[in-house]
Order: structure tokens, then sequence, then C-alpha cells
């Protein structure tokens, strides 16, 4: 940073202590291509500025220190996450979901869900490993492991190790940004005792492996930034790239990584911006190879991981499964056992075929009962036939095609085909399909869809052409039932026939609207032909097209199937908006106003509920506070000329404090901005982040001083005088009046936590 943003008071965080160039205790070298050049003088060199150093106090702690600490509170962690993971011996909240999707990979059953694959495939491996045949169905909450002899000790043990294993690497994070033991062990301590983190983290849920490779991208790059006066170094490259790994696993878990790559991102654009410097004197060829290093190892890595992961979830799941009807219909071909390559057909004039809503599972549907002629707001329509949404096979569900151009008697000259203008005739009223200028019942915005009379329907006969649009569909591509998704868009007005699931009142039977949407191209207005009823020829229609077509499954390219996933998946998230009653707003999740019910037996009053240790959180909310406030404070205090903090020490506020600050911002803020369901566990990768600020602001009230220089030297460089933190007994005792009342709040919540009486 230069000299004159750090007299303005401005301060970039990166994480790493203290400081960026020089100032993590290194003196500075030449930035040119000139091993003998000596004449640049870093920002924070000494002679530049008068500025606070450091002077050589204290011992270092021995590194067994660390490694005794860091193995307690690990085989802490462990014990805790394991204890009675037998309890309940049912199935737990979202194991409904999750513990399904692992018995589809192992049944090699296609499913579909929003969430990213690697989580569900480790709990796939999992499962596998300990014998799982998959054959049980996870299909409710309580129902029992036991009873049908299901190894789900052995699938809940993976995300407990994946829990337990986030408190040595939280551990390992405070002790590469230069922190001693103590503030390590209660740093790591937070997490090891949380409530919330240990429900959550041994039960078969996708967020002990997110948070896990969250906390492991947040320490790849905390150990690439210690490095990075050893630039295109092996250990430079080695933990850039592991870096980029960490974040494809953390996005390849559930899409809130990309919260942990905007992290990532804002701080490797903080540190191109710093050297892209001119009074760095770095060469412009030099600043293109760091820019085009980092853009390989984390953007061009990651994304060849994240879509080997997709690779692997369309290998694996090769079979027809839950999933098929969400996806494209050549998706569908793609997989075998499908009912597309199974029954389906092309559809000719005359044919009597039933029509199904793609989204909502509904019938096209008419019967004789009429609008009412003035609706509830004062609208009048035009009391035509009814024309709804019927979920269940009927008679009234069945549509001939008329066509409207000459066509022989026999042969494929009577196939219909994309762009064809037809007219479809209800069977059983012998009525024909229209929409009209006239307000539909519930959407005034919207056409009426109706039915005319065969007699009447010539002097209306415009009205009652509508056109075949295949989705994706060529010029003289065959319609096809069940693999042909298509709008039928009205020829005269440009509307596509479109239903949602909004019900009709009782003189409609409460069936499901069906009106004329004027967005044509809306994606919801898919429909796809469910069966032939009546073909038009008195023939099988597996003989009627000639030759039969081998069924065999159709490969389909990979990015387009990983295409069509994400933006499937992204459309379905931002969709999920049913109210739940455990859905909460992020406002109530730092304070911990409620929780969620995963699971109750009432007969022996038992419970399992996520919440945090309300001790913990609250701290975590007081030490984001306090860092506010320090900061706030630093730079009023600077802007009048009074220097209150060492430079060094706000070095490491600013950079170690300030990457977690900023982490936790972009795991949280971001929340307010969605209109889907959310729920406490939601914040749990924020809560963790807020665990890093806390453990910082432990150390800059406990001690004066700080663990300094932290950074690896590079070549030619001198190191400036040694400190070592001074939080010494005091911090010991601190630390441990603290954890008085986090136990005991940890114990009272504990039978919430495990499922057991209290």
């Amino acid at each position: 940073m230069s000299t004159g943003a750090r007299r303005r008071g401005i301060r970039l965080p990166q994480p790493d202590s203290p400081g960026n160039g020089g100032d993590d205790g290194l003196s500075p070298r030449s930035l040119t291509p000139d091993p003998t050049h000596d004449s640049t003088v870093a920002e924070d060199d000494p002679r530049l500025v008068s500025r606070s150093l450091p002077t050589t106090s204290g011992s270092p702690e021995p590194e067994y220190l660390h490694n005794v600490a860091c193995v307690a509170i690990t085989t802490i962690a462990f014990a805790l996450r394991f204890y009675k993971i037998n309890h309940p011996d049912q199935v737990v909240f979202d194991e409904v979901h999750f513990g399904k999707f692992a018995a589809y990979y192992i049944l090699r059953e296609y499913y579909f869900d929003v969430h990213p694959p690697l989580a569900k495939l480790l709990f796939g491996l999992a499962g596998w490993f300990v014998g799982f045949d998959g054959r049980f169905e996870f299909e409710a909450i309580g129902d029992s492991y036991s009873q049908h002899h299901i190894p789900y000790i052995g699938m809940r043990a993976m995300p407990a190790v994946f829990g337990s294993l986030t408190v040595p690497i939280v551990y390992q994070i405070m002790k590469e940004c230069g922190f001693p033991v103590v503030i390590c062990t209660f740093t790591a301590a937070l997490i090891a005792f949380d409530n919330g983190h240990i429900t959550q983290t041994r039960l078969i849920l996708l967020d002990a492996a997110l948070i896990m490779f969250m906390a492991l991208s947040l320490y790849g790059y905390i150990r690439f930034r210690k490095v990075r006066h050893l630039e295109f170094s092996r250990s430079w490259w080695g933990w850039m790239c592991a870096t980029g790994f960490f974040l494809a696993c953390t996005l390849g878990c559930k899409m809130v990584g990309l919260f942990t790559f905007l992290t990532v991102g804002t701080a490797v654009l903080i540190d191109m911006w710093d050297i892209l410097d001119i009074r760095k004197r770095y060469p412009m060829d030099l600043v293109l190879r760091h820019f085009f290093a980092r853009a390989l190892a984390l953007i061009v890595l990651p994304f060849v991981v994240y879509s080997t992961f997709f690779w692997i979830h369309f290998k694996v799941l090769s079979h027809s499964g839950t999933g098929d009807h969400f996806m494209t219909p050549r998706f569908q071909e793609s997989l075998a056992g499908n009912e597309l390559l199974l029954k389906s057909h092309e559809i000719r004039y005359f044919d009597t075929i039933t029509l199904k809503h793609k989204d909502t599972k509904v019938y096209l549907h008419s019967h004789k009962e009429r609008y009412p002629l003035k609706y509830k707001d004062g609208r009048i329509s035009s009391q035509g036939q009814q024309v709804t949404g019927y979920p269940h096979e009927d008679l009234n569900n069945q549509w001939q095609i008329i066509p409207t151009k000459a066509i022989p008697e026999t042969g494929r000259g009577r196939v219909v085909r994309h762009d064809d203008a037809i007219q479809l005739l209800h069977i059983s009223t012998q009525s024909f399909l229209l929409t009209h200028d006239v307000a539909s019942p519930t959407m005034p915005t919207n056409q009426e869809v109706t039915t005319i009379a065969k007699e009447d329907a010539r002097s209306r006969y415009n009205e009652t052409l509508f056109t075949v649009d295949i989705i994706g569909g060529h010029s003289g591509q065959p319609w096809k039932s069940k693999a042909s998704h298509f709008r039928l868009v009205h020829v005269p007005t440009k509307v596509a026939v479109w239903t949602h699931p909004k019900a009709l009142p009782e003189w409609a039977f409460k069936q499901q609207e069906v009106n004329g949407n004027k967005n044509s191209e809306d994606r919801t207005a898919t429909w796809f032909v469910d069966d032939i009823v009546i073909p038009a020829e008195d023939t099988d229609l597996f003989n009627r097209e000639g030759k039969p077509e081998e069924k065999v499954v159709k490969p389909m390219n990979f990015l387009f199937k990983f295409a069509e996933l994400q933006l499937l998946s992204l459309q379905h998230n931002a969709g999920l908006t049913a109210s739940h009653p455990y859905a909460t707003g992020p406002i109530n999740w730092p304070f911990l106003l409620s929780g969620i019910s995963f699971w109750t037996q009432n007969e022996t009053r038992q419970q399992i509920y996520l919440i945090g240790n309300i001790v913990g959180w609250w701290t975590c909310v007081v030490a984001l506070s306090v860092f506010t406030g320090i900061i706030g404070a630093d730079l009023l205090a600077r802007r009048r000329g009074v220097q209150p903090i060492p430079d060094f020490v706000r070095n490491r506020l600013w950079n170690s404090t300030g990457f977690f600050f900023i982490a936790w911002a972009f795991h949280y803020f971001p929340f307010f901005l969605m209109s889907r369901q959310l729920f406490l566990h939601h914040y749990l990768p924020a809560h963790l982040c807020s665990v890093l600020v806390t453990g910082s602001i432990f150390n800059f009230i406990a001690g004066e001083s700080i663990n300094f220089p932290v950074s690896a030297p590079g070549p030619g460089m001198r190191r400036m005088p040694t400190t070592h933190s001074d939080v010494g007994v005091k911090a010991i005792i601190a630390a441990g009046i603290y954890m008085i009342p986090y136990l005991a709040m940890f114990i009272f919540m504990a039978p919430l936590t495990y499922g057991t009486p209290g």
C-alpha cells in the first residue's frame, strides 16, 4: 500500500500479518529484473516514513506446545461429534434428502437436486463402503434405520470426521497468522464446543463438508500469502493451486461456495492492485505473469476440478431415475432405461393425445361447465367452456390433432412437425381449443383459454389455430410423444398456453387455471405429449413408423449436460420460496433468536434441535462490533495525527482480522438479497469466520505485541527485528474464566444437540 494511502488511513485487508511488501518484517528487495538493483525503497521501509517498529522481545513458543494443543482440541472435537452418533436410529431432518441421494448413487439412478454433487458423491461412497445397498428410501423423518438394517452409523461418520477436522484447521489458520497457543486454542474451542456445529456435522447433511473445505480455502490462501516473496517457487505454486482446489471443493458441496470465491477473489484483486503499483517497479511482463498465474490456479484449475465432480456425477448416474422429468428430452435420452427411449413415438395428424404441463404435471383438460359471467372483482368473462389443468387421468384430457393443410391419406406426410399450425379438438365435447382477447379468471393481464363448438368454429377459425413450437427444434423436426417439449403458441395473438399452481374457485372444482401467457418464451409454458391414446391409423404405434427404430442410449456432450444442469439448479434454487415453520431471516441468525427442530420423539421427550452455543455466538457478535469500533476509532485518531496503535499491530489487525471480517461479510450479507427459503444452518460458514475475528480481537485486547514476522523471506531480504506475543498468563486466565459459562451453556444445551432426555 502506498505511503499516501497509509497517511490517509486507507487499509485493504489481506490475510497475512503484518501487511504487504516489507511490513512483515522483511526488508525490501529489488523488484526489477536486475538482482543488483537496490535503489527501490519499499513503502514501509523505515527510511521512507517515521513509524513504530517492533523491538526484539520475548522468546518464541516451542513448536511442541502448538502440536500438543492442536492434538488435544482435535481429540475433544472427535469425541464430541462421535458421542451417541448412533442416536437416534431414525431418519433425521434433511437425511430424508441426502441419504436418498446417496442411495441413488449406489443404484446409479439419475436424480435432480439444486446442490452440486461433491458432498453427495462422498455420501454415496461412504454408503457403498459400509455396505449400504441403496434399497432404503429415506421416505420420512422418523423412519427406522435399525428395522431395515441400514449401516447409518458409517454414513454419519463421514460428516462427523469432516466436522471434527474443521477444528484443527481453524487452529492452524490462527497459528499461521502468527497468534500464540492460547489464542489458537481459544478460537478452535469456540468451534469444538459449539452446539450448532456439532448438531449439523454428525448427521447425513452437506454442511460438514462445506464448512471444512471453506476453512481449508482460507487456510490455503493464508499459506500462499506467507510465501508471496518466493514468487513462482514450488511452495508459491503449491499453496496457490491448493487454494484453487479447495475453492472448487467448497463450491462442489453447495453454491454457498461462491461466497468463499468472493472472499479469496477480493483478496487476490487487492494483491494484484498492489503489484500493479508503479512504485513497486514491477515490469509489466512480470505483472502479467502474476496475473495469469493467479488466473490459472484460482479460476481455470477450480473450474476443471468443479467440472470433474459433475463428470463423475453423470458417469455414475447413468440410468433413468426420479430426476428425469426435470431435464430436457435430449438429456433424458442419454439415460439407460428412460421412458423416452421406450415409449416415444412420432405424432401424426388425427392422433388422439393427452398433453401434460412439464412443471406442474397437470393434463390439459376441459369439461362442459362454463366460466361464470362475472368474477368477484367485477370483471366479465366470455362464459365459454372451461379449460383447466387436471392432475389425474380422465377422458376429458383427450384431444385430437386436426390439420390446417392438405395431407396425404397415409405415410410420413401425416407427421406433425416443428412450427406446424394445428387445431386441437376436445373429444368429449367436440369443441376446438381457443384463446381470445378476454381476461383470464385470476390474471387480468393474461388471456382466457376456452373452447368453441365444432359447428361454430368456422366463423372463428383463426382463433383456433396454434403453432407447435418444439423447444430447441429445427425446421422439419417431427413432434414426438414424451420426447418433445414444446410451447403451444396461438397464431393470431402470439400468446402461449400456460398454467400455474394457483387453483380456481369452486365453480371450476378447484382445478388449476390455464390461460394465455403473453410472454410466449416463458420456460414455464412448456408442455409434452404424455400419450397417444388413439392412433389416427388403425395400426400399432411401433409399426406405423416403418422399421422400428432401435432404442439405444443417445450420447450427449458433457458440456451441454453440465450447462443444462447448472442453469436448472440456479432456477430451482431461486424458486424455493415456499414457507416453512423453521425458516428464518438472516437478521436473526447471529443472535440465535430461533433454531430448527431436526427430530422429535414425544413419548420419550427427546428432541434434536439445531441451535448454537448462545454464549459463543453472542461473543462473536460483540467481537465483530468491537473490531468495527476499533477500526473506526483508529481512522479518526490518525486523521488528527494521533497514532494510538503501533503500525505492526495495526497491520496485523487490518490484514488478518480484516480478512476474516470480509469473509464473514461475504458469507452473511448476500443472504439478505435472496427470496428463497433460508434457515439458521446457512449462517454456519459465516459463524466460523466470526469465530476467527473473535480470536483475533481477543489477542488484540490481551496483549500489546504480536508474533512478528510470520512470512517467509525472499531472496536478498533481511529480517527486521523480531517480536513475540506477550499475552502471557493473563490471556490464559481470561480464556479459562470465559470457558466456564461457555462450557456450562454447552452442557445445558447438550440434550438438544444429541437428542437425549433432559
